[in-house]
């Protein structure tokens, strides 16, 4: 059996990976493998870095062995100062620590302690606390060879979260005081170097503080990560300066490999550059624990949230402040210090303010945050263009009108300037919700994602007829709301009328669970009404959606909306289904994963997507092809967890920003995963002639050209347009004549 098949083998079923280290690291292991009798079978074993003598090789020695010569290696600890299977002392009892580093100057003293017996983080840190409060060691380390966490024991009761342990001839202090820019933010990013999401890191602050702070956690929360957001915020000058040496090598990256699995080579890639470049001048980053008193740090926090409401203002009221205890910031502060938010997908924040968000509140309105590679395949299949209005009217985080804002400015969060072309297309993208937690979280978003406006409203999409009661006599949310409405009122089919709309798109996820029973509501929908003309006593929720939707597209506007499969094929929803024929052409129904919004639901849903009847961009017929699909891989396990691509080697697969690729089968991910459901129908729309796609592929395909055509001669210093979901097989013909032109 080849030596890579035998570290395979034995991480098979197991809960530690490999992914922390580098592939030397791994080579280095992997030379020092040996198979021998032991039993009666053919046995792994190793020959131990400390011991000197060979160790029967278990997926936690493989951690364990990995991880020690790290620390020999890079962090520069004499093997005379680790010792393995280190003795703890509990009374009677006596256990065993993975590794002790002992102080330099008591060479009997445990420094740092390091766990990994245990491959779950909770377990793992609770054990870590129980070793460092017995033998007084400051410091712990937690890995399971895919994630790491380091702490500082503050006392027995906090382990405060530190970016590494010293090095063999550095301090505490060294680390908790030294220089730190948003290079380093880079390079040390939690998600990307230890596979950590944000929801992970604030599981952890909920049980280390947050659950017995007696504050409103979600408040506490949001009110971190605002303030993280803006202090990334304020360097984006020293951003701009580093994508001077990031956008070469990342193209380089692309250029040798433009199709095929990189497997992360653009993150390393940008990596590599950052590490090259200086960061002489660089703005330290001020959300951090740089070892002053936790009063003089609740003081600067409190400072840095004051600035990014002036900066942002909308989201919290002039004279918020945290709850949250001196000592418990501290430890937040700590936490969340090295999660780099900007350049992420919504994903990583999404995970976080799920959970925060009141979990039993939305699940009885049936509202869940729609997962990102859902929302990605309707912004590419419905394809907006720039100039386009478009609306999500149950916008929750708002991930609908964010990733539209992505596909049209062709970047992710980035906190650099939006040239005012763009910011005049984001500007025509809206939202509306009903829940007061989203609709801030929402308007956060989008006032990065939009570079300092938004029209996110918080209002009741199905009752219009009482958002005059708002818009007109609510000075509070005038105050707040106003201006997005404003543009909002310029887009009214009728003069002062909330009922009709003349969006040229509409995405939404609306909540399908529970029925709408109020009478006044009810008479306002078509739907409202039987077959028969009476007036009804209940009407789903959704179904009310449906209409609404509907009547906020203009003639030849187009809309995804993900619904109950049911009604696609119960028979008592016929009238439903001949009311949205009757309105529109439907496009595509899209079957989505039993998984997707698990584990809050199990419910089937599939995404119908319409566009709306007219003369000249959708003709009405009686006859036409729908493309149908189901999908396959629907991203999640059975417990709603993530599944994420792996390279052919079994690491994992990484974007740009280092952060994890869902596995799923509705879109390519810019080639990262096979053609999807989105590719095979945009290639469907165009051989139909779809509007949106026929008007706009020949100024798409110059749009390739042009970008794919820049990217090989790699001969100017701006950001590329990459995102372009490039028909592979068609244009990887043409690259060779575009090569041949540009030489």
């Amino acid at each position: 059996m080849a030596q890579s098949d035998i570290i395979q083998t034995i991480l098979k079923d197991s809960d530690h990976q490999l992914t922390l280290f580098t592939k030397d690291e791994i080579n280095d292991l992997r030379d020092r493998v040996c198979t021998k009798p032991y039993r009666g079978k053919e046995t792994r074993f190793i020959r131990c870095i400390k011991r000197k003598k060979e160790i029967q090789l278990k997926p936690e020695e493989m951690v364990r062995q990995l991880y020690a010569a790290r620390l020999i290696n890079q962090y520069g600890y004499p093997e005379s100062r680790l010792a393995f299977e280190h003795p703890v002392n509990f009374g009677r009892q006596t256990k065993r620590a993975d590794i002790a580093i002992f102080d330099k100057d008591r060479p009997d003293t445990p420094y740092i302690i390091v766990e990994l017996k245990k491959s779950k983080l909770q377990d793992g840190k609770n054990q870590l606390r129980s070793y460092c409060n017995a033998t007084g060691a400051p410091i712990g380390v937690w890995t399971n060879g895919e994630q790491i966490s380091h702490y500082n024991r503050k006392d027995p009761n906090y382990f405060e979260e530190i970016s590494d342990i010293p090095q063999a001839n550095q301090t505490l202090a060294d680390i908790l005081t030294e220089r730190f820019t948003l290079k380093d933010l880079i390079l040390k990013d939690k998600i990307a170097n230890e596979r950590k999401s944000l929801k992970d890191i604030v599981l952890e602050m909920e049980d280390e503080v947050l659950a017995n702070a007696g504050v409103d956690v979600f408040e506490e929360v949001f009110k971190l990560i605002f303030t993280k957001l803006y202090d990334e915020f304020q360097s984006r000058d020293d951003k701009e300066f580093l994508n001077r040496f990031v956008r070469p090598a990342t193209n380089i990256a692309i250029r040798e490999n433009p199709f095929g699995d990189r497997g992360g080579a653009d993150y390393e890639a940008l990596r590599a550059a950052v590490e090259e470049a200086p960061d002489v001048g660089f703005r330290p980053m001020e959300f951090r624990n740089t070892g002053q008193t936790d009063a003089e740090l609740k003081e600067k926090i409190q400072n840095l949230f004051n600035q990014a409401k002036d900066e942002w203002p909308g989201v919290f009221s002039d004279d918020e402040t945290f709850e949250l205890s001196d000592s418990h910031l501290s430890i937040c502060v700590s936490s969340l210090q090295d999660i780099k938010l900007f350049n992420s997908n919504l994903q990583v924040v999404d995970e976080a303010f799920e959970y925060l968000v009141n979990k039993s509140a939305k699940g009885e309105k049936g509202q869940y945050f729609t997962p990102r590679h859902v929302i990605d395949m309707c912004v590419q299949m419905l394809n907006p263009q720039p100039g386009e209005y478009m609306i999500d009217t149950a916008a929750g985080s708002c991930g609908f009108p964010v990733h539209t804002i992505f596909k049209l400015t062709g970047h992710l969060f980035s906190n650099l300037e939006i040239p005012p072309k763009e910011k005049e297309n984001v500007l025509k993208v809206f939202g509306i919700d009903f829940d007061e937690k989203t609709v801030r979280v929402a308007r956060t978003l989008n006032l990065i994602a939009g570079d300092g406006e938004t029209n996110v409203l918080h209002l009741n999409t199905l009752d219009f007829e009482r958002w005059n009661d708002r818009t007109e006599s609510d000075r509070k949310w005038i105050n707040t709301y106003g201006r997005g409405f404003e543009r909002l009122e310029r887009l009214r089919a009728e003069r002062d009328e909330n009922k009709r709309f003349n969006f040229d798109l509409l995405m939404a996820n609306p909540p399908f669970a529970g029925d709408i029973k109020e009478s006044r509501l009810l008479h306002q929908y078509q739907l409202g009404f039987g077959a028969n003309g009476k007036a009804q006593n209940k009407v789903g929720r959704d179904i009310l959606f449906i209409e609404r939707n509907l009547d906020f597209l203009k003639p030849g506007g187009r809309m995804a909306i993900v619904l109950p499969q049911g009604r696609f094929n119960n028979t008592s929803d016929k009238q439903i289904r001949d009311f949205i024929a009757d309105r529109g052409r439907i496009l595509a129904v899209v079957g989505l994963h039993g998984n997707t919004f698990k584990p809050h639901t199990g419910t089937k849903t599939s995404v119908l997507f319409v566009q709306k009847w007219d003369d000249e961009l959708c003709p009405k017929v009686e006859d036409y092809p729908i493309f149908c699909a189901v999908s396959e891989k629907g991203g999640k396990d059975n417990s709603g967890d993530y599944i994420y691509a792996q390279n052919s080697d079994g690491g994992y697969k990484l974007d740009k920003n280092g952060h994890l690729i869902v596995d799923h089968d509705l879109h390519s991910h810019d080639g990262a995963l096979s053609d999807g459901i989105a590719e095979a129908f945009i290639e469907w729309a165009q051989n139909e002639k779809l509007s949106f796609w026929t008007d706009t592929s020949d100024e798409t395909n110059t749009k390739r050209r042009k970008a794919w055509g820049t990217l090989i001669a790699n001969n100017r210093e701006r950001e590329i347009d990459v995102d372009l979901e490039p028909d592979i097989s068609r244009l990887s013909d043409e690259m060779n004549d575009m090569e041949k032109g540009i030489e």
